[in-house]
């Protein structure tokens, strides 16, 4: 692609062109894309012109997704909403993971990485899983990079998701209290002769093996527990993955103007209502959410 951009001083006109070549891999609508436009307004000798940049999202090229407007010294800049997320260090992880996804959040979080090392990254996750190598890919990333990552989970947060909920930097992952966590072993399928089943077994095996060993590190859960509700589809609310250790916070409300720490739905000792009520200073430190490492992990009755 070749980008021109035409200069007029008097009778002088001035021409710069530049070349774009575009990768096989990345010519597709899901990849960032930033677009110039300027438009020339001549009054006699006087030349005005008006630029106006649009940037592109990832993955949110839709005609149902909301773009933003922002006024600058240079003109109009019109961002999508993921993108002008993406700016103040939000990522969005919506939806199936799978290779698309997964390139495309490693790709945001590099980037970040490469404006600051030391911000954090916040990462909103609302995904029913998907492809567990998709997965630990993304997580990796998360490992290995040195941003702190605060998690958070709005709606659900099911398999790989779960996982990368967990992966957030210990005190700083969180959700919201409807939505919904679940945990299980990978599933799959094959055909084939005898031999390439069992091959596919073992490695499905290996992967199992591998994944209870990562949410064991994340929960603090000893690895017999963590293989015993892996065993089967598990649901928990809030509350119950925060005893489990997959969050620390559960939030009702951001952090007001003049607060530090948002608002966390607390939860209420057994006997509170009959015991005699306690100066607040004498509170116990473990009401506090986040401050002391996950307990044995008792599921709701």
């Amino acid at each position: 692609m070749l980008l021109q951009r035409v200069l007029r001083i008097g009778g002088l006109t001035l021409k710069h062109s530049r070349s774009i070549h575009h990768s096989p891999v990345w010519r597709s609508p899901l990849i960032p894309m930033v677009v110039e436009q300027t438009r020339v307004l001549r009054i006699g000798g006087l030349t005005l012109k008006h630029s106006r940049s649009i940037h592109h999202s990832p993955v949110w090229r839709s005609p149902l997704i909301p773009m933003v407007v922002e006024q600058t010294g240079r003109g109009e800049r019109a961002y999508d909403i993921y993108s002008r997320l993406l700016r103040e260090r939000i990522i969005c992880v919506m939806g199936p993971i799978d290779d698309t996804v997964a390139s495309l959040v490693i790709a945001q979080l590099l980037f970040l990485q490469s404006e600051s090392n030391n911000k954090p990254i916040h990462m909103y996750i609302n995904s029913p899983g998907g492809v567990v190598t998709a997965g630990l890919a993304i997580y990796d990333t998360m490992q290995y990079i040195l941003n702190p990552i605060s998690t958070w989970c709005v709606g659900q947060a099911a398999s790989m998701g779960s996982l990368l909920l967990a992966a957030g930097t210990p005190g700083m992952r969180h959700s919201l209290p409807n939505a919904r966590i679940m945990v299980h072993q990978p599933s799959g399928g094959t055909r084939g002769q005898a031999t390439d089943i069992a091959i596919q077994a073992e490695e499905i095996l290996k992967l199992k093996k591998q994944i209870n060993v990562i949410y064991a590190k994340h929960t603090g859960q000893p690895l017999e527990t963590i293989e015993g509700v892996m065993e089967r589809d598990r649901y928990m609310g809030p509350m119950e993955a925060q005893d489990f250790g997959i969050i620390d916070k559960v939030l009702i409300h951001p952090p007001q103007a003049g607060q530090d720490e948002p608002e966390l739905v607390q939860k209420e000792p057994a006997g509170a209502a009959s015991a005699p009520q306690q100066p607040e200073s004498a509170a116990p430190a473990q009401d506090l959410p986040g401050t002391n490492p996950p307990s044995s992990y008792k599921p709701e009755p």
